[in-house]
């Protein structure tokens, strides 16, 4: 019978799936019990209620307020009936052991009793109406005591479930790190020593690994390694040096896949990344020339990211590429490296990497899961063609790039992510705060309702101005927070962000506005969109607030560097000024929210000309930001 064969992921698999299962249930049940233990908070609360309505219905009953009568037993009713019933609006569920089961019948005999004696039928003596009270309200609190008394021993429980979860992480911790010792370390332990053995010049080194899993395979393949070096070192002379030649090769190319690895291990800005993969590369496969080149996401233009070896000349025409204009920004149906023979041509219409004296072009696209990131393009002066392993190689860096390029832009996203989550945590104090304006409104409310008492038409035509401006400003102030705070950054570029807020921007004021860009360059990184997108919506808000425009044009330069201009023709202010209004306080908000991105901000207005926000980033990326 054929041996079943365990891979180490098999072996790690056995090991800790049954451990997270456990897991997974001890979890659950907690959570499970979590909402329990809610549910029961909730009844205490409910009940507690009724004893304080209890307590009203027999105040009401001893003043003689007998309008107020059905309303409260109402809801005394309707807490019984939540208690009995559930909430289906929120997590609110008696425990129904046998304590609870007989208190509670116990408490709607007596509130029969109650009612039929002191709130349907003529009101009697008032010290018993005392002592009744006193003992329905007793007959409640043997509930809540019945309740809490359960709440207190699902607690316990919940407790030594999570006492045992903890138990159970230092077992699945222990019994990891002894699978990862049995499985991984002693393998790779006993490889280490076998290499120091064939380093040392001990070619009758072997590992030894019976199992069927990675480690076996690779084991299998090292001691197959170690034969075919020991019968070239016996031998054949000649072959061994042969062999040593083709290692050190080998050596030199894993040491510059170490080096693109440890590249993209330390290294955390996308022009950093570009420029040492180039020197890298270039240096693998002695070209006389390298570029870099990323493209959109529907590989229509391919922007130069990096480059060296390369004339100026060169550089400035094929600083922007679109597709098909150029062997190298053409995007193969079959993606692989291609081997592009320059033909010999002259004359002005000729291709600038023929001009330049080159021959050869190596392209190799830069893909990561099928889609096509960017190339890079291998120069050389004379015609070559590069080996299968330099090909193999070639392709294995190329994706190693689209993986890095890819973790840079997660990290962005995570970075914008985080952002996002600190404008809505932001938007949420911010909305908190409106409570002061409804404190205010709501005494401007009971201002109205004793002026429609005592019939003052003044009084309460002033509280009715007060409510409906505090309203106006409320509402306003509230969605402009809310909707500058969920704007959201695109992950290519910012013209759909800035579109959208102008969109918005127009339909809230009724301001015409106009969107102009010019120019392609590579996309602001997200954090910096956030950024930039607050400083628009700012100037925006103070165009809407204070300007009184009928026009606002959003001008955005992309080449050579990132620069955004919004201009309105209305009323203008004296930039110069030193007045502390809400104007200054948000200039000096959009002034702090530029410096963060090490960007400049200019105000540029007078009275009567209207007002011109002018927005510049410094360049991104080499040779000025490598935009196009």
């Amino acid at each position: 019978m054929q041996k079943t064969r365990w891979t180490l992921g098999a072996k790690l698999a056995m090991v800790g799936i049954p451990f997270l299962l456990l897991v997974l249930c001890s979890t659950v049940v907690m959570l499970w019990m979590s909402r329990q233990l809610d549910g029961g908070a909730a009844a205490v609360n409910e009940a507690g209620r009724m004893r304080m309505q209890a307590y009203r219905l027999a105040l009401s009953v001893d003043e003689g307020r007998r309008d107020d009568l059905p309303r409260q037993i109402e809801a005394f009713e309707r807490s019984l009936s939540v208690l009995l019933h559930g909430d289906p609006e929120r997590p609110l569920a008696v425990p129904w052991d046998d304590r609870v089961r007989a208190a509670f019948p116990a408490v709607e005999r007596d509130w029969a009793a109650f009612r039929t004696r002191w709130l349907d039928g003529p009101p009697a003596a008032g010290r018993d109406l005392r002592r009744d009270t006193d003992e329905f309200v007793a007959r409640i609190d043997a509930l809540v005591i019945g309740i809490e008394s359960h709440l207190a021993r699902q607690t316990a429980l919940l407790h030594l479930l999570q006492l045992s979860a903890l138990v159970l992480a230092v077992v699945v911790t222990a019994a990891l790190v002894l699978a990862g010792l049995v499985f991984v370390l002693r393998p790779v332990r006993k490889l280490a020593q076998a290499i120091g053995s064939i380093q040392a010049g001990n070619f009758d080194a072997r590992v030894e690994h019976a199992s069927s899993d990675e480690f076996g395979t690779l084991s299998r393949g090292f001691n197959g390694m170690a034969e075919n070096l020991q019968s070239l070192y016996r031998h054949l002379e000649h072959k061994v040096a042969e062999k040593t030649s083709e290692l050190e090769e080998k050596r030199e190319r894993l040491e510059g896949l170490y080096e693109v690895t440890n590249l993209v291990a330390n290294t955390t800005a996308l022009a950093d990344l570009a420029q040492g993969f180039v020197e890298i590369v270039a240096r693998i496969a002695r070209a006389d020339g390298v570029a870099l080149r990323w493209s959109d996401r529907g590989n229509q233009r391919f922007l130069m990211l990096a480059s060296q070896g390369l004339p100026q000349a060169l550089l400035d025409a094929e600083q922007c590429l679109e597709r098909g204009t150029c062997h190298c920004s053409t995007v193969a149906e079959n993606p692989g490296v291609r081997v592009i023979p320059i033909q010999d041509e002259s004359g002005p219409d000729s291709l600038a990497c023929a001009q330049a004296g080159f021959k050869t072009v190596i392209n190799v696209p830069v893909c990561l899961h099928e889609r096509t990131m960017g190339e890079v393009d291998l120069f050389f002066c004379a015609r070559v063609r590069p080996a299968p392993a330099l090909r193999s190689l070639l392709e294995a860096l190329g994706s190693h790039l689209a993986s890095a390029m890819e973790n840079l832009r997660l990290a962005a996203l995570e970075k914008e992510a985080a952002i996002a989550q600190e404008r809505l945590h932001l938007a949420r104090e911010l909305h908190d705060s409106i409570a002061q304006s409804l404190a205010f409104l709501k005494i401007q409310v009971q201002l109205l309702r004793d002026a429609l008492q005592l019939g003052d038409a003044g009084q309460r035509a002033a509280a009715l101005d007060e409510i409906d401006a505090g309203v106006r400003e409320s509402y306003g102030d509230v969605r402009e927070l809310l909707t500058h705070f969920r704007t959201r950054a695109n992950a290519e570029d910012i013209e759909a962000a800035l579109a959208s807020t102008l969109r918005k921007f127009e339909h809230q004021s009724g301001v015409k506005t106009v969107l102009s860009i010019q120019g392609h360059g590579i996309p602001l990184a997200p954090d910096r969109q956030i950024q930039v997108l607050h400083i628009v919506q700012e100037a925006l808000s103070n165009v809407r607030k204070h300007a009184r425009a009928s026009r606002v044009a959003l001008d955005v330069r992309q080449h050579p560097a990132w620069r955004l201009e919004v201009r309105d023709d209305g009323i203008g202010f004296d930039a110069g000024g030193d007045r502390g209004d809400e104007t200054h306080v948000g200039l000096r908000i959009m002034k702090e929210r530029a410096q963060r991105i090490d960007a400049e901000l200019e105000i540029v207005s007078a009275p009567g000309q209207g007002s011109s926000v002018v927005l510049t980033l410094p360049p991104q990326g080499p040779s000025g930001g490598g935009q196009a």
